[in-house]
């Protein structure tokens, strides 16, 4: 039997009562996950991570009122709030919606026909600090970003603390590749994967692995991708 402590908490944010009905329908009937709350706005949507405390909130992005950009970013910034990962879903598959989404904090990315299994799946991605976005997306996101005017840099001398294995796993984290992934691939335990990723958010003030991605690619510490 699983455990309250085991159990993933999941808020929805959608101004669609039918699509809250059936995201809430899917997660309680998988073990380990139970829906604490719908809301119908950006403004109820905080009121309700703050009160309830769920593990990830699933974010429609246009919602009347405050939308979902503006909720997810009032979200990441409260410091209460440090343990709320929010997953972006919505029915635009446009590049400009994703890197506002990531811009203000949020740890991944789906389209609403994602398939059912796909979903609970990036739940518990995102609930475990992982990043998700899907390799095309990436790809594209990627080719925006890195010259895309006014973007944000972080300050060389900052960079420059990151130590070799640092960049080397931020590296990795930046094409794509989980904790599990970079511990394989390094011969290293997820627990060094983890402490070396940790620092490097601290390092270049990534609030999570999404934003870290980000800043990997921005700051040319990657090569960007084939955006093809």
């Amino acid at each position: 039997m699983t455990s309250t402590d085991d159990v993933l908490r999941v808020l929805i944010a959608d101004d669609e009562a039918l699509v809250r009905g059936g995201f809430r329908v899917l997660i309680d009937a998988e073990p380990g996950m139970t829906v604490v709350g719908e809301a119908g706005d950006g403004e109820a949507a905080v009121a309700l991570a703050r009160r309830t405390r769920p593990h990830v909130v699933l974010m429609d992005i246009r919602m009347p009122g405050v939308d979902g950009l503006a909720a997810t970013r009032e979200i990441t910034a409260d410091p209460a709030l440090a343990g709320v990962h929010v997953l972006v879903l919505t029915t635009f598959d446009h590049d400009e919606y994703v890197i506002e989404a990531l811009g203000v904090g949020a740890a991944g990315f789906l389209v609403k026909n994602t398939e059912p299994r796909q979903l609970l799946h990036g739940i518990r991605v995102v609930a475990g600090g992982e990043a998700l976005l899907s390799p095309g997306l990436t790809r594209r996101l990627v080719a925006r970003l890195v010259d895309r005017p006014g973007t944000p840099r972080v300050d060389h001398a900052v960079l420059d603390q990151l130590t070799a294995r640092e960049r080397e796993i931020v590296g990795l984290v930046a094409h794509g590749l989980s904790n599990e992934d970079i511990a394989e691939a390094l011969t290293i335990s997820r627990a060094t994967v983890r402490t070396h990723v940790g620092r490097a958010m601290v390092k270049v003030g990534a609030h999570d692995r999404a934003q870290l991605v980000v800043i990997a690619y921005q700051n040319h510490l990657v090569d960007p991708p084939d955006p093809s």
